[in-house]
């Protein structure tokens, strides 16, 4: 019996990726109105038996989505800019990027935590309100960080386009036609989202952290945070796996209750022009799975050869509303 896929995505600039079994497929909304899709076939991650080991799997997909949405978000902005005549990004741009955004996520939610409740410790007898206390302050700062990205006008069309991915991922896991008005019906929240999976990574760190109890030494302290980081994904990832095969309960439904609430923040309702985009990545990672043709690699880029649909005919602007949620 064939296990079932689930497709999922993220938002990019001015479009929409989509992760399929063998490809991953991009889409962009170009200034002259036209879409811009392309695809690429995934590494050899996604094929390794590795991928099938609990804990260790969580820890590739991190991977393999954190390379796989940089190189797209860069892409993306070439192509939203109009700039494909440029050179192609190389794979030491696209290195660098991923070495100081791990290093910059690292600090601010891992590090910045434990210094801070380091100066409180002589006021936290216990060990435990320690570790529960560096915790609130993690998922305090993820949560001031959110708030303050999304009142950026940019990033506020990111999180449009985060939700038609969303609304698209609903409609054709539920079976309905990839059209507008069929993908509008579905909500901007999903239980598989990468903010959801961000919020159980919080969670978990509290747990774990827990468990290895109160570190005197400081530097020692900073190092557990730093190593047990992948122990922390996996156990996420795998947690957000299980909640999914057992979404229909009312226990889980009610556990995965604040992730879904969190996705206020980090999604929008998109515009019908954005939830186009959307269908457009669908479609080619779909059709790129069943081997039909579905337009260029990713390399042909830097020429500027990117298959585009016909331009969308009375694109609507999006409201321009306040910051109301990225990786499923």
């Amino acid at each position: 019996m064939n296990q079932r896929f689930y497709y999922g995505g993220q938002a990019v600039i001015e479009g929409v990726l989509i992760r399929g079994r063998r490809y991953v497929a991009v889409a962009v909304r170009r200034p002259a109105g036209d879409i811009a899709t392309w695809t690429s076939p995934l590494g050899a991650t996604a094929t390794t038996r590795w991928r099938k080991v609990p804990f260790v799997r969580g820890i590739l997909v991190l991977a393999e989505t954190f390379t796989m949405g940089m190189r797209a978000l860069l892409d993306s902005a070439r192509v939203a800019g109009q700039e494909q005549g440029d050179e192609e990004i190389s794979p030491a741009t696209v290195g660098v990027t991923i070495a100081f955004s791990l290093a910059f996520a690292v600090l601010v939610f891992f590090v910045s935590p434990t210094l801070l409740v380091r100066l409180l410790d002589p006021l936290l007898q216990s060990p435990l309100l320690s570790n529960v206390v560096e915790g609130i302050v993690r998922l305090a700062l993820f949560l001031g960080y959110v708030v303050i990205i999304g009142r950026m006008a940019e990033v506020r069309r990111v999180f449009a386009y985060h939700g038609a991915e969303h609304m698209t991922v609903h409609a054709h896991e539920h079976g309905e036609p990839l059209e507008t008005q069929a993908v509008r019906r579905y909500p901007t929240a999903h239980e598989r989202c990468g903010t959801a999976f961000l919020l159980t990574v919080m969670v978990v760190a509290i747990v774990v952290f827990i468990l290895v109890g109160r570190i005197d030494n400081l530097w020692l302290r900073l190092l557990s945070r730093i190593a047990l980081v992948p122990l922390v994904a996996g156990a996420a990832y795998e947690i957000i796996r299980l909640s999914a095969r057992f979404e229909s309960s009312p226990l889980v439904r009610l556990l995965i209750a604040p992730n879904l609430a969190l996705q206020a923040l980090t999604t929008r309702q998109p515009d019908d022009a954005q939830i186009e985009v959307a269908i457009a990545a669908m479609n080619a990672a779909i059709a790129a799975d069943e081997g039909r043709p579905v337009g260029p690699m990713t390399d042909a880029l830097a020429a500027g050869a990117v298959a585009a649909s016909p331009p969308a005919q009375d694109v609507p602007t999006e409201p321009d509303l306040p910051g109301t949620s990225e990786r499923s």
